[in-house]
């Protein structure tokens, strides 16, 4: 785990977490669930990754999607089935499931496959191949999900959440440092780069997001008595800043996000962020630029590239403290 404190630059573990945060600081996680959002049609012939829902119809990105047309059923199996209820130019679709909403998780679990992020190449239903970046007999179906995924409809795992076991919650325990969770269900958009040539006119993908009372409670309370928020994940920090008012606080809500950080973004209630490297050109790590500073992103990444870090969703970690 690099570590990143504003005047310094440290090689740590991650089970050294603790050494950097002090009794009655807060933890926030996200606890989506990662479901089997990658499904093949055997008629017509395709490939289909969910991305979000709303009101029952599912945005997918499809491929090939000329084979795709309004109106088409696409056959998953003998029962399961889903209606194209839209096409769009950029290759996303909006379908509609054959089955009750209270019987498509465990459709999904039958017949889906976990959505790897496109720069892992292997059918993620399989073990791990020799040239893959994991060790042999590892098996995403466990390791793309976080130990305390609890919640949601995430096509894609909080990845910084993936570095947390047991003993780490023991001692954050210890220290009297404590965790809150928040869900945010993470979509495909989180990989796409962004392609405007000014910021302002990206368009941020949507995704629906819970703070609940209690968990705002302690965010608050911690806050007001001078305490650390540690954000695990850009998305538990989209989450908090999505909710954060004008004298940092934050309200509890059930809704969606499309907020887009970027300098010069003013951060409102998280403190450290523990997070991933990332993907150049990537709405992310214009968000480290926002959180940490231009200058100093690229320091750390010069740094991790140079102390041969691993990069992306299975890789090392990071713990950025905000710049002042």
């Amino acid at each position: 785990m690099l570590v990143s404190d504003g005047a310094r630059i440290l090689d740590a573990q991650l089970i050294n977490l603790t050494d950097f945060l002090q009794e009655g600081d807060v933890v926030v996680m996200n606890d989506a669930r990662v479901i089997k959002a990658k499904l093949r049609a055997k008629s017509p012939l395709v490939e289909f990754n969910l991305d979000q829902e709303n009101q029952g119809l599912w945005t997918a990105l499809c491929k090939p999607a000329k084979k795709v047309k309004k109106g088409m059923v696409l056959t998953i199996a003998e029962d399961f089935f889903a209606e194209v209820h839209e096409k769009n130019d950029d290759g996303t679709i909006k379908i509609k499931f054959s089955c009750a909403a209270d019987e498509l998780m465990g459709k999904l679990e039958k017949y889906g496959s976990v959505p790897l992020p496109p720069y892992i190449k292997r059918d993620p239903s399989s073990k791990s191949q020799a040239t893959s970046i994991l060790p042999q007999g590892e098996d995403d179906l466990r390791n793309y999900q976080t130990i305390y995924a609890a919640n949601g409809t995430a096509v894609a795992a909080p990845t910084a959440g993936l570095h947390f076991d047991e003993k780490i919650f023991a001692q954050l325990e210890r220290k009297k440092i404590q965790k809150v969770f928040v869900t945010l269900n993470v979509g495909a958009g989180t990989f796409l780069p962004v392609r405007s040539e000014l910021l302002k006119d990206h368009k941020m993908h949507s995704e629906s997001f819970c703070l609940s009372e209690e968990a705002a409670e302690i965010i608050n309370s911690a806050k007001a008595r001078g305490k650390k928020i540690l954000a695990v994940g850009t998305t538990s920090l989209r989450v908090l800043e999505s909710c954060a008012d004008e004298k940092s606080r934050v309200r509890p809500a059930k809704s969606t996000t499309q907020i887009f950080i970027y300098p010069p973004y003013q951060f409102k209630v998280v403190d450290f962020l523990m997070t991933n490297f990332h993907l150049p050109k990537s709405t992310l790590f214009m968000l480290i630029c926002a959180f940490v500073g231009k200058e100093k992103a690229c320091e750390i990444y010069n740094h991790a590239i140079l102390q041969r870090y691993r990069f992306y969703s299975y890789g090392d970690a990071s713990l950025l403290s905000r710049k002042s």
